[in-house]
């Protein structure tokens, strides 16, 4: 972008902090813009007619979200929540359809970024309806590992079990005994609620993931 197309959107854009577990959007709502993950994390979920939360991405920091219902103009299908304490920035419709009119290269590159999200939710889907369990948990945490851990640090997977078992589709109860079981085979490390994997090569073999 050009220096006044930075100055315009910079002096449109709003930066707030957001808590732990405040919700960002609703299901239903319009987007009035896009919103930009500065710090924390977010979790992008659907409620079920059950009542239980199936959770469908992770934003993590530099990532936009709700992007596919501003550029689709309709209202959002999911529900946006903070994981931990969050900054995030949002950018109002009108500036950010002018950016993309001006910049088409933009555009393309949002384009792509769907194209990855619609691929991600392809692969989940055929897991989902191939894989039994316990090798969906094994691909889970290596999925959350890639997802949180781009810089290759040491990293501990910090979610709730029921969260664990919303992205993996089975019950709570589940998903605790089978990472008993990831602990014995010391495949992963646990303290609380935090996960630490230990043998990747061994979670790769259960989750039967080609290397």
């Amino acid at each position: 972008m050009t220096d006044d197309d930075v100055k315009f959107m910079n002096s449109s854009k709003t930066t707030t902090l957001y808590a732990k577990g405040q919700v960002i959007f609703h299901e239903g709502r319009k987007p009035a813009g896009i919103y930009c993950l500065n710090e924390g994390k977010i979790k992008i979920y659907r409620i079920g007619p059950d009542g239980k939360e199936q959770i469908v991405r992770f934003v993590t920091p530099g990532e936009l979200f709700g992007l596919r219902s501003l550029i689709g103009c309709c209202t959002y299908s999911t529900i946006a929540t903070t994981l931990e304490d969050s900054i995030i920035c949002f950018i109002p419709k009108k500036v950010f359809l002018r950016i993309t009119i001006r910049h088409p290269e933009i555009s393309h590159c949002f384009m792509v970024e769907l194209s990855h999200l619609l691929e991600d939710m392809e692969n989940k889907l055929i897991s989902l309806a191939q894989k039994p369990v316990r090798e969906r948990l094994a691909e889970t945490l290596l999925a959350l590992n890639s997802i949180f851990n781009k810089n290759g640090d040491s990293f501990s997977i910090n979610l709730s079990r029921s969260d664990l078992a919303n992205i993996v589709g089975t019950a709570t109860e589940t998903v605790i005994r089978l990472l008993s079981e990831f602990k014995d085979e010391q495949l992963i490390q646990i303290n609380g609620r935090r996960i630490n994997i230990l043998d990747i090569d061994g979670l790769k073999r259960t989750g039967k993931i080609a290397t």
